[in-house]
């Protein structure tokens, strides 16, 4: 996996946010985030689903195929509450915010909509697990007051 993201973060950076093969026209990030026990930094490309009205509001879903457990980087981003992304050409901070009930569910029946291998993924953790959905809001600076 890390040399499968370590290419996908290369051509990304390559082509201002853009990636191929299967990831072809897929809305994508980099997740920048630090191990909640090691320190170590990790980069992750990842899908995202646009906010309908609010551009510097994303989310993310941390299916990790479908798998039975969350994926690591979810742990790190959730402890952290503040990460960085990278969209397109630009890298900034976010907060991140879960999303439960109604709202998660809403999310992610549209990302499913949009890219039906959401909907195998959460067939596959169906009575496992929920996957989880992250809001990723970009931090908005607050201006130095004047003296």
């Amino acid at each position: 996996m890390t040399d499968w993201n370590a290419k996908t973060i290369a051509e990304f950076r390559a082509h201002e946010g853009r990636v191929g093969g299967t990831f072809e026209g897929a809305p994508m990030v980099l997740l920048h985030h630090r191990g909640r026990r090691s320190g170590r930094e990790y980069v992750n490309p990842i899908m995202y689903l646009p906010h309908e009205t609010d551009p510097d509001t994303i989310y993310v879903f941390a299916t990790r195929g479908g798998g039975p457990v969350n994926p690591q980087w979810y742990d790190n981003v959730v402890a952290a509450g503040v990460v960085e992304v990278e969209r397109g050409v630009e890298t900034y901070r976010v907060t991140v915010h879960e999303l439960t009930g109604a709202e998660r569910d809403r999310v992610y029946a549209e990302q499913a909509r949009r890219f039906p291998g959401f909907a195998e993924y959460e067939r596959q953790a169906a009575g496992i697990r929920t996957i989880p959905v992250l809001e990723l809001k970009r931090e908005q600076l607050t201006p130095t007051p004047a003296a």
